[in-house]
């Protein structure tokens, strides 16, 4: 997991930048992610592409543990004595609360990650020149006190639970699709599409959540008031300023970082099943 990050993490940046980009009445700084990638890279060079990687890294060990941990000892305890694995609505329920609680104790590694990001955008004396994450962490709290280090934990919460709900459901139903269309037999093949399918929809179902979170991350107080009250405020605001598909801004580099997530997911999920099928229930 930590080293998928040294890989996902210029999609994040990338991603992070467009979310950001055309905030308030500004032109929009990126065209598409293309144009963002090339900027980046010729004002901050190959080291700006790699910025905030400490955030990113403690959030895959904080986030990523504690969600697979939960998860882990969730799916044990609803498990039947015979060792049959809980259903499929248990297992979404298991998903998203294992989502929501890694969410949580990953919200101060993901504020800093925004914000670390985000900072090159800025003019010089505007930027916030975080050297590292703990660097970032212990600033926010001495600074703007501990409670920003939650900031926008709602969303991010809200975040995961749509993940994981998204990706379960419409990978179901995208694999019961293909089985029913007589082309695919259930293999490889037909996990890989499934899941290449339940990868695009989870993003375009989780990118209006997942802007609302970035925007009142990094938002700043503009005379001593949120430029943000809520996540509505950020939804209806960046519908009326700049246009109801900027919701889903960063689009490409969020699905690039999530469908192989998401395919890696499920071919790993199946292949245990069979593994499970063959050893424990034939033997």
């Amino acid at each position: 997991m930590m080293g998928a990050t040294v890989f996902v993490q210029p999609l994040d940046l990338v991603k992070n930048r467009m979310q950001l980009s055309g905030q308030g009445s500004k032109a929009r700084e990126y065209k598409t992610s293309f144009h963002a990638v090339t900027s980046i890279l010729r004002n901050e060079g190959i080291r700006g592409i790699y910025t905030g990687l400490s955030a990113g890294l403690l959030r895959q060990a904080t986030y990523t543990t504690t969600r697979l941990g939960i998860y882990t000892v969730l799916f044990e305890r609803m498990s039947k004595a015979d060792g049959t694995p809980p259903n499929f609505f248990m297992k979404a329920l298991i998903g998203m609360t294992a989502g929501a609680t890694g969410a949580f104790v990953g919200t101060p590694a993901e504020v800093a990650l925004i914000r670390m990001t985000a900072d090159g955008r800025l003019p010089a004396d505007q930027r916030r020149g975080y050297t590292n994450v703990f660097n970032a962490l212990v600033r926010i709290t001495r600074e703007e006190g501990v409670s920003t280090l939650w900031r926008g934990c709602v969303p991010t919460m809200a975040r995961a639970v749509v993940v994981n709900a998204a990706q379960l459901a419409s990978y179901s139903q995208s694999k019961q699709a293909l089985l029913d269309s007589g082309y695919f037999r259930d293999d490889i093949l037909c996990h890989f599409c499934a899941s290449m399918i339940s990868g695009l929809v989870t993003t375009a179902a989780s990118m209006p959540v997942d802007i609302v979170k970035t925007r009142i991350q990094n938002m700043r107080m503009i005379d001593g008031k949120p430029e943000y009250k809520n996540g509505l405020d950020v939804l209806v605001t960046v519908i009326r300023k700049e246009g109801f598909f900027s919701l889903w801004k960063g689009f490409t580099p969020y699905y690039a970082r999530l469908g192989p997530h998401t395919v890696l997911t499920f071919i790993f999920l199946e292949q245990m099943n069979k593994f499970y099928k063959i050893y424990f229930l034939d033997s």
